[in-house]
């Protein structure tokens, strides 16, 4: 058998990287014969091109020498081989040196931005603001930062995560966008090491704040958290505020007492729960709720006006022509929409809702009173309900125990939910507490199939809940609000074949399919994750709202709720919002906005309006409803 010759070329091409591969020198000799390759022929020739150089071969081959040592840096000096030899000794140590200590400038540097591209350099800020986590809250969060600090000349949000920095920044520049004065600096490393927490330098932030992720032991990663940032901060004179979030009330405590007495610890599942609830007793509130918590309306501020000292907190809604007094804080305790006889004492603080903490000025309403436009009939009454829960997930048994909180007698609860979802014990555990004002009834279906809702009675029910699916560990990741558009299509099926809207209230994760959701302009859309963000920030610019908020969002007490504007004003009459000011003031309420029915379709508002001036008129239709803070 004839042996097989390799070509010449395959075996020269062997040979080089055989070379090669014996390390560094022979690297820089393969070099050095390449150079001399180009260099000498290229020096011969514009020696011999060269009319000015001598024709004597010796001289020409010294131009020669001379030229390829210029510019190889190799001295090019002649005469003696003595002196040629140390002309080129000295080039060679030049050399060496140079190149060492460009390598060394070289490595330096490299990783110097290695390491800034890693996020492991230290933030020199003061006064700045501390993300620590990452999930959907961030972009809420950082966003709500950035708008509050739009007034200041400098601001910086440090945020620091297990992740990639760069793709953090990423991120974070596409779903923020622009963001003004305010730094964004990012920083890669875990939120549970003391050793790294010091990166975001918190011993001089102005507020730090911790995320839940969205891994089923977010929780206990919280609490770990507040217990490396108390680490970190021992011995510290100061100490920022923190403001953290967990989601299961069982770790409250733990996280209440890592994060200290200036700590506020949210509840988060249990504040996404009292919301949704709300929103499915009263279409539209949902709006009312982000538009009292974003930085880009009016929100709350507690103002000191020493001129209302002994006067009933009555006169104080008819003090601010362009604020909405909602209630008082005494010695640290809110007191949302106490009665109107109550007495302002020197030291107490006014819960007011404003554009700015510098808008809310004082100014006599009652001439803008019309006595004859208000309404003076009983309020519309309350009746039992009928609320249809489709899906199951860990928030559901809260909203079950927030619907029977306050349910009349008569009230249903239908949970439809497949067999992987929800089990007959969970619903019964959910209703163990349950008393003859509230029914509560376990149906198993699919609610992504077309037969499933068309067996049930929609229309019969006063609100519709869609809930999504909790993401399940063992399972491959996907989006979890796939169920919840499925179901949201089918409803919307049912609605255009009735030719008539179903008063559905959803519960997305993912901020970024609401566009995709088909649902009707003004539809209540709970994004759990952005509203207990919104929150967070507000907190974060003053820790003293956090009581307020918690009032706010309990399940007993004054919160924020819709009544039929004919309850307040007669239908037809075009009169002033102080005039419904004074008229919720006679029933022991505060009122604070109102929802136009002809606007409900129109974006952005969807004719909710928050804190309108005391002298805007306008005509009051049978279909609008008047924004309040006061009790069921």
């Amino acid at each position: 058998m004839a042996e097989r010759r390799t070509p010449i070329g395959d075996r020269a091409r062997y040979w080089f990287d055989s070379t090669l591969a014996r390390g560094a020198a022979a690297l820089v000799g393969w070099m050095a014969l390449l150079c001399l390759a180009v260099v000498v022929p290229a020096s011969a020739v514009l020696v011999w091109t060269d009319s000015e150089v001598p024709t004597s071969l010796s001289d020409r081959l010294a131009e020669v020498w001379r030229l390829t040592g210029e510019t190889l840096r190799l001295g090019g000096a002649t005469g003696t081989p003595l002196r040629v030899v140390m002309s080129v000794l000295l080039a060679l140590v030049t050399l060496l040196y140079v190149s060492t200590l460009v390598g060394l400038i070289t490595t330096a540097l490299t990783e110097r931005l290695t390491a800034l591209r890693r996020g492991r350099s230290t933030v020199l800020e003061h006064g700045h603001a501390v993300v620590l986590g990452w999930s959907e809250q961030v972009f809420t969060v950082v966003g709500e930062l950035v708008a509050a600090n739009a007034n200041q000349r400098r601001s910086a949000v440090a945020v620091l995560a297990d992740r990639n920095k760069t793709l953090m920044e990423e991120a974070l520049s596409t779903k923020v966008g622009a963001t003004g004065r305010t730094r964004l600096i990012c920083r890669s490393g875990p939120t549970t090491d003391p050793s790294v927490l010091p990166l975001t330098s918190p011993a001089t932030a102005g507020v730090v704040v911790i995320l839940p992720h969205d891994r089923p032991d977010a929780d206990a990663e919280v609490v770990k958290t507040l217990l490396a940032l108390r680490k970190t901060l021992a011995g510290e004179r100061s100490r920022p505020p923190v403001v953290a979030a967990v989601r299961d009330d069982r770790y409250r405590l733990a996280a209440r007492l890592a994060a200290g007495p200036d700590g506020i610890v949210l509840e988060s599942d249990t504040v996404t729960a009292q919301l949704i609830v709300q929103a499915a007793r009263r279409p539209g509130l949902s709006l009312v709720h982000q538009e009292l918590l974003d930085f880009a309306g009016d929100e709350f501020y507690l103002i000191a006006e020493p001129t209302l000292a002994g006067r009933p907190f009555g006169d104080a809604l008819l003090s601010y022509p362009t604020s909405s007094v909602v209630g008082l804080v005494r010695d640290g305790t809110p007191l949302l929409n106490p009665p109107p006889a109550t007495p302002v004492a020197p030291g107490d603080l006014l819960v007011v809702i404003s554009r700015d903490d510098d808008t809310a000025r004082l100014g006599d309403c009652a001439e803008w009173v019309e006595e004859p436009a208000m309404a003076s009939g009983p309020p519309t009454p309350v009746r039992a309900e009928r609320v249809l829960l489709l899906g199951w997930n860990r928030r559901a048994p809260l909203m079950i125990d927030q619907l029977r909180r306050r349910a009349r007698p008569g009230s249903v609860v239908d949970v439809v939910a497949d067999h992987g979802e929800a089990t007959a014990r969970q619903v019964n555990e959910a209703d163990e507490d349950s008393g003859t004002g509230l029914s509560l009834t376990l149906h198993h279906g699919d609610v992504t199939r077309p037969e499933t809702l068309r067996r049930l009675d929609v229309y019969s029910y006063d609100s519709v809940i869609v809930l999504g699916r909790d993401p399940d560990p063992g399972q491959s990741p996907e989006d979890p609000d796939n169920r919840t558009l499925v179901t949201l299509l089918l409803l919307r099926q049912l609605e255009e074949a009735a030719g008539r809207e179903l008063p559905v209230v959803t519960e997305l994760i993912d901020d970024r399919n609401r566009a995709l959701a088909p649902i009707a302009p003004g539809a209540d859309v709970i994004i759990s994750g952005k509203l207990i963000g919104l929150l967070m920030a507000q907190i974060s610019q003053n820790r003293h709202l956090a009581a307020v908020f918690e009032e706010l969002f309990s399940a007993t007490g004054p919160g924020v709720r819709m009544r039929p504007a004919t309850d307040y004003v007669l239908p037809g009459s075009e009169t002033s919002f102080a005039t419904v000011v004074a008229a919720a003031r006679r029933r022991g309420e505060c009122a604070v906005g109102y929802r136009s029915h002809d606007d409900v379709s129109t974006s952005p508002g969807h004719g909710v309006r928050i804190n309108p001036p005391k002298h805007e008129r306008r005509r009051w239709t049978a279909g609008d409803e008047v924004v309040v803070i006061g009790e069921d």
